[in-house]
């Protein structure tokens, strides 16, 4: 092959070439797409990352939390809770913390987690039974709610406000339904089927209680005017969301990356607790059943916890068996000071005063003589006894 063929193929080939590319720059129609990679991992791990953007951008300062340790840090007077978590653990003292706060000028709000009961005269929501609200289902209404029929949004929440002729709404889960049966609400919302929202003073604070709390997550903030509704109830105050976030605990990340570690982990502890039990001698025949007498086994049990803990701790047990019996028979009685306590004691055990000053008060430092020790326990005993 010469090179006159050579050439004759190189300018065919890119003749070839050029035509193609003219082609495509003629024909050719440039176009976008976006692709849906779903939510961020941010979003994903926040389910009120919306909520809190919106308020951030109306000039709210907006937190969030995954218990309530950070009470004692909130500032009661312009601030606002919205506890929007499972509340289910939630100890009776936690709740009296949260409701101490709102009556301190805190604004507290909640999602109604139980259904009233009329047998036991409860919900088991015990912070929804303090505030004497209850929830029901809005199916076992007793009759159609006056005008539903004439209502163009029966499945949304109107709430009414004034010089304002038309109502905002929100979209609230139209299954529950909230009632005051003491009429307490102060203001409400409600849909066609019932009423989803309610709203009462609470000392210096106020107490919104809401049925779902599922129209201000990410997916529906944005719908109707339930973005609107989050910042009119709390627009001038600060914000601290407050709900728990789902991770996966240490045991379950170890399971799925370490699983070979924990297996060998295993292995060696059962290796080492064989060999901690391994015998070193004979077994020791066991002693007769006839010496065996419950008075061997108290005073063996009672030197063993006087050697190993002291005179201080048995004593201090004692103490405060009485006072957790006291807080039982008198309510409140643990915000009593010392003097009043005593009284109480005095009045619920007809012991006198005096008694029980010695038998509660500290123990001196120095050690006790067996006699006096004896006597100690026996006027704690007796005050045991009388509650």
């Amino acid at each position: 092959m010469n090179r006159r063929l050579l050439l004759l193929i190189g300018l065919l080939t890119s003749g070839l070439l050029v035509a193609l590319g003219a082609y495509v720059y003629l024909n050719a129609e440039p176009y976008q797409e976006v692709i849906d990679h779903g939510p961020s991992p941010e979003a994903q791990a926040n389910p009120y990352l919306a909520a809190e953007h919106f308020l951030r951008r109306r000039g709210l300062q907006v937190a969030h939390a995954n218990s309530l340790d950070i009470l004692p840090t909130l500032e009661p007077r312009q601030q606002s809770l919205l506890l929007l978590g499972d509340r289910s653990n939630m100890s009776l003292r936690q709740v009296n913390q949260v409701l101490n706060w709102a009556r301190a000028g805190g604004r507290l709000l909640f999602v109604a987690e139980a259904l009233w009961n009329e047998q036991t005269g409860s919900s088991g929501d015990l912070l929804l039974d303090r505030v004497q609200l209850r929830q029901s289902l809005s199916k076992d209404l007793k009759g159609p709610p006056p005008k539903s029929r004439d209502d163009p949004y029966p499945k949304l929440t109107k709430l009414y406000l004034e010089d304002e002729e038309a109502p905002a709404y929100a979209s609230f889960d139209t299954e529950f339904h909230l009632e005051d049966p003491k009429n307490l609400a102060q203001s409400w919302a409600n849909s066609a089927l019932a009423t989803h929202m309610m709203q009462l003073s609470y000392g210096l604070g106020s107490i919104t209680v809401v049925t779902d709390a599922e129209l201000w997550k990410n997916p529906n903030i944005g719908k109707f005017d339930n973005a609107w509704l989050l910042w009119y109830l709390y627009s001038d105050t600060g914000v601290t969301l407050l709900f728990n976030t789902e991770h996966d605990d240490l045991l379950t990340l170890l399971l799925r990356y370490f699983p070979q570690a924990l297996v060998a982990l295993a292995a060696l502890a059962g290796l080492g607790i064989w060999h901690v039990a391994m015998r070193r001698g004979p077994v020791q025949s066991p002693a007769p059943k006839a010496r065996r007498q419950l008075q061997e086994h108290l005073r063996a049990s009672a030197d063993f916890l006087l050697r190993r803990s002291g005179q201080a701790s048995l004593l201090h047990g004692l103490q405060q068996d009485i006072l957790r019996r006291a807080r039982r028979r008198h309510p409140g009685f643990e915000r009593l000071g010392v003097a009043e306590q005593w009284q109480v004691l005095a009045r619920l055990t007809r012991q006198p005063t005096r008694a029980i000053s010695q038998a509660l008060s500290p123990r001196p430092r120095q050690r006790l003589s067996s006699a006096d020790f004896s006597r100690r326990v026996a006027q704690l005993q007796t005050l045991r006894n009388a509650l």
